[in-house]
């Protein structure tokens, strides 16, 4: 009788901020920081939640933005380096992984899958912030908006990353918050699961992921098994 061929180890791949991590309150600390040297007065979660995950650039761009302030393209390699010192000084602050998080990948990592990060955040501010959570040991790659040539949703940057893990394409599935994640698994031919407690702008129902899970004790291998064969 023929032996089935076994299949590849599957490969979960996790955006980092609003997905893995609840960063927003140390990211609008920073870029409070950052704006206070222009002078200008700090914004609140409510005026960038949509920009988090778009890179502490785009959030400075905005804040200049929201204040009317004209930002120059001189002003802004300084302004950049006030927010990743003080962001790399204080993190990991008040972030926490969300309920449940630690449980799931324990899990998942014990059923022998592979797991990936794949973020637009700065490489090395994903790794320390992992760091110092104690969490980088679960996965096995790390990479960010400046990790290749491109950032998601460009598919490039997931298969990067699947890459760098050793997993299969076609057994990796991407979990994330916002459109550039739902986006980055279509462009790639990936399934996706959302998480609506992240920092989408627009209802992530509205954005067509595969699943949704409100709560990390959702995030099975059953689950996971179940959107491969789908």
């Amino acid at each position: 009788m023929q032996r089935p061929i076994p299949r590849e180890i599957p490969l979960v791949v996790f955006d980092l901020d609003g997905t893995l991590l609840d960063t927003h309150a140390d990211l609008i600390v920073s870029l409070n920081h950052t704006i206070a040297a222009l002078k200008l007065p700090p914004v609140s979660y409510d005026d960038v939640t949509h920009l988090v995950g778009y890179g502490a650039q785009v959030m400075i761009e905005r804040a200049c933005k929201l204040h009317g302030y004209t930002l120059t393209s001189a002003e802004l390699p300084a302004l950049m380096q006030r927010f990743i010192t003080h962001y790399s000084e204080t993190m990991p602050g008040v972030t926490q992984p969300y309920p449940g998080l630690v449980a799931a990948l324990s899990t998942l990592k014990g059923k022998g899958y592979k797991l990936a990060v794949c973020t637009n955040k700065m490489e090395s501010l994903a790794r320390t912030l992992l760091d110092r959570l104690d969490l980088t040991h679960y996965f096995e790659a790390i990479t960010g908006g400046d990790t290749f040539a491109v950032r998601k949703p460009n598919a490039e940057h997931l298969i990067g990353t699947v890459e760098r893990a050793g997993g299969d394409i076609a057994r990796t599935i991407m979990i994330g918050d916002s459109v550039n994640d739902i986006l980055v698994a279509r462009n790639a031919g990936v399934p996706s699961i959302a998480v609506p407690f992240g920092y989408s702008d627009v209802g992530i129902e509205t954005l067509g992921p595969n699943r949704i899970i409100y709560h990390y004790d959702e995030l099975t291998p059953e689950l996971v098994e179940g959107l491969l064969v789908a």
